[in-house]
C-alpha cells in the first residue's frame, strides 16, 4: 500500500512474502494478515519556549485485533514515518504471537529529535500526542509503551493525560512507567535481560564457555547498555566493542562496561570515552567476536557486510537489524552463524510489559524475582519451540520463529471471521 511506502515497511513485507510462500498462503490470507487494521496520522501543534509554535507529525498503527488489544511502544525520532511505524507494528504482532501474549502488534511515534526539546517542550509534545490518540487507544484497545527516544517520564505524562480525560487514574493504559505510579519492577531491564538469557541458551547449545568468549554490542541505549552489563558481569563474557550514535569503541583486552555506563550517564553519550580506541562504526559489526549484538536501529546488517560477519552468535536486540538479502547470505552460513532473530531476541520488553498490564488490571504486584522467573519461562518456551521448528523443517531460525507467530495469528483470524 502506497501510504506505508518506506524501506523498513518494504523489508517487513519481503520477510512476510518469503514466509507466505513457504506456507503457501493464498492472496486473500496474505492481505488480511499483512496489512494493518488501523493507522492514524495526527498533527501536534506545540508552543515552544520562545513563544513560537511548531507542528510535529505523530503516528500510531494497530496491526491486528484477533487476540485482543494491541500493544506497542512509541518512539521519538526524526526518522519516524508511517511506514516505519507500520513495519514495527507488524513485527510486534509476530513477537507477541510467538511468545504467547494476548496482543496484536502496535507502534507509535513522533517525528522529532527529543534532544532538541526542553523538558517543558518534551512534556507538551507527549501530552498533545496522547490527547490526539485518546479516541483510538485504551487499556482494552491499545496499550502504549516506551521505545527509542522515550522513557518512564514520557509514559507518566501519557498516563496522566489519559487519566485526566477519564477522571480517574488508569495506570494500565501504558507500560514502562515509573514504579511509583503502577510500573513494574524489572521493566526497564527486561529487554536486555532477555537478550542475555537467550545468548546464554545459545552458548549452552553450542557448548561454548562464556568465560572464553568475546562480545560486541552495537548501540548503548537502554537495551544495549543492559545487555553489555549482563554479558560482562553476569555471563562472564569479555565485551571488546561498544558504540552509540556518537561513535564506536574497541579494546581487545576488554572494555570496562561499568565505567562506560557511568560515563554515558554523566555525559549523555559515549563521546570522549577514554576506556577504548575509537574506530570506524562500520568496522564494529565485522569485528572478530563470539557474540554480536546489534541493539540500535534497523537495516544495519546488509548484503554488503553479512558475508563478513565474524561472530558465532548473532543476537538481534534491535528491531529489524538484518535485511532480507542479508538473511539469504546468513542462511547459507547457518553452520557458522547462530541467529537469534529479533522477534524472539528483544521480546523481553513486551513480555514484562504484559506483566505490568496484568498487575495494573488486578492491582496486585509481584516482586522482581517473580517477574524475572516468569520472563525466563516464557523465553525458554519460545526459544525451544523455534529451535524445534527449525530443526524439524530445516529452515532458518527467523523463518521458524515467524512461522510460529504467523500461524497463531492465522488460526485466530480463521476462528473469529472477517472482522478482526
Amino acid at each position: 500500500m502506497q501510504i506505508f511506502a518506506d524501506p523498513t515497511f518494504d523489508m517487513a513485507c519481503e520477510q512476510f512474502r518469503v514466509l507466505a510462500d513457504y506456507l503457501n498462503l493464498d492472496n486473500e490470507l496474505r492481505q488480511r494478515i499483512l496489512y494493518p487494521k488501523r493507522a492514524m496520522a495526527v498533527m501536534l501543534p506545540v508552543r515552544r519556549d520562545d513563544g513560537s509554535v511548531t507542528v510535529f507529525e505523530g503516528y500510531r498503527v494497530q496491526h491486528h485485533l484477533a487476540f485482543g488489544p494491541t500493544k506497542g511502544g512509541t518512539r521519538y525520532s526524526t526518522a519516524v514515518t508511517l511506514g516505519e511505524v507500520a513495519a514495527l507494528a507488524m513485527w510486534m504482532s509476530w513477537k507477541c504471537a510467538l511468545t504467547g501474549l494476548p496482543y496484536g502488534g502496535a507502534k507509535g511515534g513522533v517525528t522529532v529529535d527529543p534532544r532538541t526539546l526542553s523538558v517543558r517542550e518534551l512534556e507538551a509534545v507527549s501530552r498533545r500526542y496522547m490527547q490526539e490518540m485518546i479516541p483510538f487507544v485504551g487499556p482494552h484497545t491499545d496499550i502504549l509503551g516506551p521505545d527509542m527516544g522515550t522513557n518512564e517520564q514520557v509514559m507518566a505524562w501519557f498516563m496522566d493525560t489519559y487519566s485526566v480525560h477519564t477522571g480517574y487514574a488508569v495506570p494500565e493504559i501504558v507500560t514502562g512507567k515509573p514504579v511509583s505510579i503502577g510500573g513494574s519492577l524489572g521493566r526497564r531491564e527486561a529487554t536486555g535481560r532477555g537478550v542475555v538469557y537467550l545468548i546464554e541458551r545459545a552458548l549452552d547449545m553450542l557448548r561454548m564457555q562464556p568465560a572464553q568468549c568475546t562480545a560486541v554490542v552495537q548501540g548503548f541505549g537502554n537495551v544495549g547498555a543492559v545487555t553489555a552489563l549482563g554479558l560482562a558481569y553476569k555471563s562472564g563474557l569479555k565485551v571488546i566493542g561498544i558504540s552509540d550514535a556518537t561513535g564506536a569503541f574497541y579494546n581487545a583486552n576488554g572494555i570496562d562496561v561499568g565505567e562506560a555506563d557511568k560515563y554515558a550517564a554523566q555525559h549523555t553519550s559515549l563521546e570522549g570515552f577514554g576506556g577504548a580506541e575509537k574506530i570506524n562504526p562500520d568496522e564494529l559489526l565485522t569485528l572478530k567476536c563470539d557474540v554480536l549484538v546489534p541493539a540500535a536501529v534497523e537495516g544495519v546488517i546488509t548484503a554488503k557486510n553479512a558475508g563478513s560477519l565474524q561472530c558465532r552468535i548473532l543476537a538481534e536486540a534491535a528491531n529489524g537489524p538484518t535485511t532480507p538479502d542479508a538473511d539469504e547470505i546468513l542462511f547459507k552460513r547457518w553452520d557458522e552463524v547462530f541467529v537469534i532473530p529479533d522477534i524472539l531476541c528483544n521480546s523481553g520488553g513486551v513480555i514484562v510489559s504484559y506483566f505490568e498490564w496484568v498487575q495494573d488490571l488486578q492491582s496486585f504486584f509481584w516482586n522482581e524475582t517473580e517477574i524475572t522467573d516468569k520472563l525466563f519461562r516464557i523465553l525458554e518456551q519460545a526459544f525451544t519451540a523455534m529451535i524445534k521448528r527449525a530443526r524439524d523443517a530445516r529452515i532458518p531460525h527467523r523463518m521458524a520463529a515467524m512461522t510460529i507467530g504467523v500461524e497463531r495469528v492465522l488460526a485466530a483470524k480463521k476462528s473469529r471471521g472477517l472482522f478482526p
